[in-house]
């Protein structure tokens, strides 16, 4: 994401995130007769961000428009709807305010405030951690919004650096001063009710913030809120989240298992106001902690003004620049820093004279030349004119070259000791080891195929180079074999989903094909499955819909099965044929596949099951038996067969037909011979 900055106007920070880097399908757009889509500003799990115009207020505006994946299901649609009449009435200098909403190609989108600046995770990013007062300023004003929100019955359920934009102040010095405004409430809210099954609601809340309660019970009320808070105050203060693993249901359990640990275990020399602060809102007793976000403001409030009200590691302002004369015309003035009054020089009297040394500056008359004052005049009074000025002068050679010997010793190679050799060694043992010989440590890392994780991979200076005794040596760690895990990307636009796999150093190939329910160009599937762990270059095959298929497949189930293909061929499609035994007459169709309604491609093959009539009966071996008629009779009804008799004159079955283990159709009859 770039960020483009312009010129500094009082008032106002022209600091905006634009990503422009691919063509968007929408750019361009005029939707509802009046947004005019400008660009792509950012993309997420849910939904793309663009820039707009509005064309009949002509203002920019920020529309957000749901992926078409959420769009196939009726009840998030509904359910958005609902909360973005909601969201509507939130109004709070501290919430991005949502001006209208409705639905383009079947896509729902919101039109938001569009706000001059970036999240506060890619300020993150940039700096790692703030000062203690930057990250409570920044805290005062998400918690004013979401205490907002509380107060109007809305629950945020996702806070978190993703969804706070911060406008930075136009010295950028400090985030003190900055404007803090929280973005998406609700948005999660309509998620996880529309996809809720009865066992209840799905766990939507990113896994690094989310509440135990929500990951045990699946519910939410403003406590959540107060804790996922909590959570991103301690990455504020540290840097990173207290819990952190590969699987996010393992880092989801965390929250459930473990107390949150204090800021200063991290980042030592944090106030204890800090780190009771934290805990407090992150108890995982929901009871334990504030009772909504405003109660949370009041102890933020409360630790910022303890702390008071500078940042703990800015740099003492500069002093106002004024105008100042000089040499050059009145046209040509220039502008200086004024200096504190206890650093000011003296600034001479231009109607006054230099002194007079010696006696002339008495007021006494004296006819000698004047005499010379300051080190000359020392120089020829005591060195020159006296033997011991001359010792002196000697022994003050001698010692300032001893100083210029040592001090060139020192600066040439006194201060300087070798570099030990940590290539090789776990990032454990080669921070010991540095740490042992009086080194500081500044870490970087890559990717590496062959090396473990956190394995020194390389070092500067390199072993037995010069380096300055206690300097900083920069270790090369190891992260490890690349590996990426293949990002869903079923509904969303090729090109954003080109997007997300050439970042991950991924190849995608487009593959075009016929859906039925996916839009023209938006993606169906994907070879690997979105899941899948893979090395950078690997190929991936992204299945795009051309749209729903221009012949339609007829209804033939029940058909006779010679009706059923004249049918087929009529439309110019084939038709393949498979048997299988049913209740259902012989020839009649009983299956098709594809199913009645879909579209398929001009001489696509239609595969139609026919049955083949009920299933065969074994005959049973009943002549010969010593089986009278009636005992005959039993055992092929049993079979689902009948017994006829062909010749009855008293005794025993002597003779059948059809013969035993003969295959017949239920219901057949089996002709009986009974003689003595």
């Amino acid at each position: 994401m770039g960020v483009r900055r312009g010129p500094t106007v009082p008032g106002r920070i022209d600091c905006v995130a634009m990503d422009t880097r691919v063509a968007d399908s929408l750019s361009g757009a005029l939707i509802d007769g009046r947004y005019r889509v400008r660009g792509r500003v950012a993309q997420g799990g849910m939904a793309t961000v663009y820039t707009a115009t509005d064309e009949r207020l002509e203002r920019t505006v920020a529309l957000k428009v749901i992926h078409p994946g959420q769009q196939r299901d009726p009840r998030f649609v509904e359910r958005f709807t609902d909360e973005a009449k909601t969201i509507a009435r939130l109004t709070h200098p501290n919430v991005v305010a949502v001006y209208d909403q409705g639905s383009y190609q079947g896509l729902p989108y919101l039109v938001m405030e569009y706000v001059h600046g970036r999240t506060l995770r890619a300020l993150l990013t940039d700096r790692r951690r703030l000062a203690p007062q930057e990250a409570l300023a920044v805290m005062e004003q998400v918690l004013a919004a979401v205490a907002a929100a509380h107060r109007a019955g809305l629950v945020h359920r996702d806070i978190k650096p993703e969804n706070v934009l911060v406008a930075e102040s136009p010295s950028r010095s400090s985030l003190v001063d900055a404007v803090v405004k929280v973005a998406d409430f609700g948005l999660a809210q309509a998620v996880e009710d529309a996809t809720a099954d009865g066992n209840g609601a799905q766990l939507m809340a990113t896994a690094a913030y989310v509440a135990p309660e929500l990951v045990t019970e699946g519910r939410a009320d403003p406590r959540t809120d107060v804790y996922s808070a909590g959570i991103m105050l301690f990455e504020l203060l540290t840097g990173r989240v207290p819990y952190d693993g590969d699987k996010p249901l393992e880092v989801a359990w965390c929250h459930v298992d473990q107390d949150v640990p204090p800021p200063s275990k991290f980042v030592p020399g944090l106030p204890h106001s800090l780190d009771t602060l934290v805990e407090h809102a992150t108890r995982r007793d929901a009871g334990a902690r504030p009772t909504d976000a405003g109660a949370m403001l009041t102890e933020v409030q409360a630790v910022r003004e303890d702390l008071g009200t500078h940042p703990a590691d800015t740099h003492a302002a500069a002093q106002p620049t004024v105008p100042v004369s000089s040499i050059a015309p009145p046209t040509q003035r220039i502008r200086t820093t004024e200096r504190p009054a206890w650093a000011r020089l003296p600034e001479p009297d231009p109607g006054r004279t230099p002194a007079r040394t010696g006696h002339a500056a008495a007021g006494r008359r004296d006819d000698r030349p004047p005499r010379e004052g300051g080190l000359v005049g020392w120089y020829r009074r005591v060195v020159l004119n006296t033997a011991h000025g001359r010792q002196v002068l000697a022994a003050a050679i001698v010692a300032l070259g001893l100083v210029i010997a040592v001090g060139g010793w020192w600066f040439g190679a006194g201060r300087y000791t070798s570099a030990p050799n940590l290539v090789g060694q776990p990032k454990a043992q080669a921070l010991a080891a540095a740490g042992r010989d009086g080194f500081k440590v500044h870490t970087e890392s890559r990717y590496d195929e062959k090396a473990a994780k956190d394995t020194v991979l390389a070092q500067t200076p390199g072993a037995n180079q010069r380096i300055v005794k206690g300097g900083t040596i920069t270790l090369t760690l190891s992260r490890g074999p690349e590996r990426h895990q293949l990002p869903d990307e079923n509904g969303k636009p090729y090109e954003t989903a080109t997007d997300d796999l050439t970042t991950i150093k991924l190849v995608p190939k487009r593959v075009d094909v016929y859906d039925d329910s996916m839009p023209a160009g938006n993606v169906v599937s994907t070879d690997p499955q979105a899941g899948t762990v893979v090395s950078p270059g690997t190929e991936v095959t992204i299945k795009v819909s051309k749209g729903r298929a221009p012949v339609t497949v007829p209804p033939v189930i029940n058909m006779d099965v010679n009706q059923a293909q004249t049918q087929l061929a009529q439309l110019g499609l084939q038709v393949a044929i498979k048997q299988q035994q049913s209740d259902k007459p012989a020839n009649t169709v009983i299956a098709q596949s594809p199913a009645p309604g879909s579209g398929v491609e001009k001489n696509a093959t239609v595969i139609l099951t026919v049955s083949s009539g009920p299933p065969m009966v074994t005959v049973p071996d009943v002549s010969n038996q010593g089986l009278s008629f009636d005992q005959a009779n039993a055992i092929l009804q049993q079979a689902g067969l009948v017994g006829v008799p062909v010749i009855n004159i008293g005794g025993q079955v002597r003779n059948q037909n059809p013969a035993a283990n003969t295959q017949v159709a239920p219901g057949t009859q089996v002709q009986l011979w009974v003689t003595p």
